[in-house]
């Protein structure tokens, strides 16, 4: 599968043996006759781990030509009557392999289990048989048959809880492919499988990868996706697709649509999904033709305010009038733009540039060329390589806003280090800054965004609207980790600045009860969260989204799973007005040419 696109193939699967990449196995031994059913073992680890092992013999079922994980699979043609034992396995031959798909083979060499992405990532090993030997017996037989994957034979727990003397790792427990869905897809790491008409969950990436699922009821959203609505809910119908044959005749794929047909292939495991069907025979793909949304226009006495996360947007990009689209037409240009992942004005180039004045009217003009209005902006610069984001581009939230519509109390004083305060004027509150940052030397943002506040007026009223970029889930494990529950150490840093803006939040609110404060952004966690309960507090805040059915609360969608990343959070006087309207805007998380991975989201109301 080599072609540009797929630049990330190398690590999706490679194979490469090192010390930092296997887990620790016992000293070399030898071991004779044994089948491939013996090598895996009723665990996650082959009892033969470290091991050389001697004329394996099976049918090549897949050849892997391209990347660093060249090789090929194997599976006995003669399987056991044990449900828990895998009849394949994948030969590492780092070359090219010499071998073809219905070869009749004996592989000698040593039994690995080799961790993609390293042990640090918390994956799961595959078992692999390396520095192989491989005597072609005959050519032409008949590949064993695919195991059937669907509905019935997918169980509905997701996984088992790990063993807290091996800090809760499965790797030791044996196999229950009829109690745990982790279970049924290890027990057939390897071998041949096969799913059939499988709706599309995750779209076709520019990784050359797309996610189906086998249960198609399973926490459907409206528009054809799979809901992650709770931690107890990862929804073990998912299943990651890649293909064996050219990148070119791999389908593009939208959520929604359906693979028709057989999709058949060695299933295997990658650091970037888990487990993965990589297909040498793929359905015909139907199109269930989805469609951008578009919510409505704000009314007159309506005040919008929107969250759209951008995605590292600088001015080099190709994708500003994609996005100035997206604003005036699909979200019907907002009030208040709370945009994330602004760029300084020469992107990743890491020479001190921190300003973003060239990015940020370039968007707003490519807006009044869609036909929006002249937005204005406010933000403020950070300083140099210190929040985090892609190196040297010093991304950062910014406001726009329509200057026919709202305007906005300028108050100096606001800078990247100096925190911004609530003062009582009149009997009413008023930020110290405007725009201000919360608390910006505070540890809790370390290489993280500072949220930006800032003071608006609309029809008279002032409303606090926080602009906020959360530190992201870099360094969590997989659903599909070896350690069960999932650890989510990166959720330790959003507790420490969800605390932070929630105080801030108060601090307004106890100088005036019935201030109106909105909380946005992207908060790179589920509206079911910690992180969103320790922002909504004791009711300073509440979480909007939820105020939508649950199968359409997603505004991202990660390895087939539709989420919640992107929350308006507001406060009780604007809750109780009634006159909340809640839009999460897709036009893009389910889409294969997204020009962000998130979806924007609007709040609409009448201060």
């Amino acid at each position: 599968m080599p072609s540009k696109k797929s630049a990330r193939l190398g690590a999706l699967t490679v194979a490469a043996v090192s010390a930092a990449s296997t887990i620790a196995l016992t000293s070399p031994a030898h071991a004779d006759s044994v089948r491939i059913h013996d090598i895996q073992g009723t665990t996650r680890i082959s009892p033969y781990a470290g091991q050389k092992v001697a004329d394996v013999a099976g049918i090549v079922t897949g050849v892997r030509t391209y990347g660093s994980s060249r090789g090929f699979w194997i599976q006995d043609p003669n399987p056991d009557d044990n449900p828990a034992t895998s009849e394949g396995v994948f030969v590492f031959t780092s070359s090219t392999p010499k071998v073809a798909v219905g070869d009749s083979v004996t592989v000698s060499g040593t039994v690995s289990e080799f961790v993609p992405g390293g042990t640090s990532t918390g994956n799961q090993s595959i078992t692999e048989i390396t520095k192989p030997t491989v005597t072609v017996l005959s050519s032409g037989n008949a590949v064993p048959a695919a195991t059937v994957i669907d509905a019935k034979s997918v169980p509905a727990a997701y996984a088992p809880a790990g063993d807290p003397a091996a800090n809760n790792s499965v790797n030791g427990l044996t196999l229950e492919p009829k109690k745990y869905a982790l279970d049924y897809y290890e027990s057939l790491e390897g071998m041949n499988v096969q799913v059939a008409d499988a709706r599309v969950t995750g779209a076709t990436d520019p990784y050359t990868e797309l996610w189906v699922t086998v249960k198609p009821r399973e926490n459907a959203t409206q528009r054809g996706g799979t809901l992650y609505g709770s931690y107890d809910s990862q929804n073990t119908g998912r299943l990651q697709i890649q293909s064996l044959g050219s990148t070119a005749a791999f389908p593009v794929a939208n959520v929604g649509d359906v693979l028709t047909g057989t999709t058949a292939g060695p299933l295997d495991y990658n650091q970037f999904g888990g487990y993965t069907l990589v297909a040498n025979e793929i359905g015909t793909l139907k199109s269930a033709g989805l469609t951008r949304e578009t919510t409505r226009k704000q009314k007159n006495g309506e005040l919008a305010v929107a969250t759209y996360n951008v995605e590292n947007l600088d001015p080099s990009d190709a994708t500003f009038e994609e996005h100035a689209s997206a604003i005036v037409n699909n979200l019907k240009s907002p009030d208040i733009v709370s945009l994330e992942e602004i760029q300084d004005n020469n992107g990743a180039t890491d020479d001190g540039t921190t300003a973003a004045d060239v990015t940020v009217n370039k968007l707003i003009d490519a807006i009044v060329a869609a036909g929006g209005p002249r937005y204005e902006w406010r933000s403020i610069d950070p300083t140099n390589d210190t929040d985090g984001g892609e190196p040297g581009g010093n991304i950062r939230q910014v406001f726009l806003f329509n200057p026919e519509r709202v305007s906005f109390t300028d108050r100096a004083g606001g800078d990247a280090t100096t925190a911004v305060g609530v003062t009582k004027v009149r009997g009413k509150a008023e930020l110290t800054a405007s725009p201000g940052r919360i608390d910006p030397t505070n540890t809790a943002w370390t290489s993280s965004r500072k949220p930006l506040a800032g003071e608006f007026v609309f029809r008279g009223r002032t409303v606090f609207v926080i602009a906020n970029h959360f530190n992201s889930k870099g360094g969590d494990y997989g659903l599909t980790s070896a350690t069960q529950p999932v650890p989510r150490s990166s959720e330790v840093q959003r507790h420490q600045q969800a605390t932070l803006v929630n105080a801030f939040v108060k601090s307004i609110l106890d100088v005036q009860k019935n201030a109106d404060v909105i909380a946005l952004g992207d908060i790179n966690d589920f509206e079911f969260s910690d992180t969103a309960k320790i922002l909504e507090g004791d009711g300073e805040l509440w979480s909007a989204i939820k105020s939508l059915p649950k199968s359409e609360r997603y505004t991202y969608d990660y390895q087939g799973n539709a989420q919640v990343l992107d929350q308006i959070l507001i406060s009780p006087s604007i809750r109780r007005g009634c006159d909340v309207d809640y839009d999460s805007v897709h036009i893009n998380s389910e889409f294969h040419d997204q020009i962000s991975d998130h979806d924007p989201q609007v709040l609409r109301f009448k201060p």
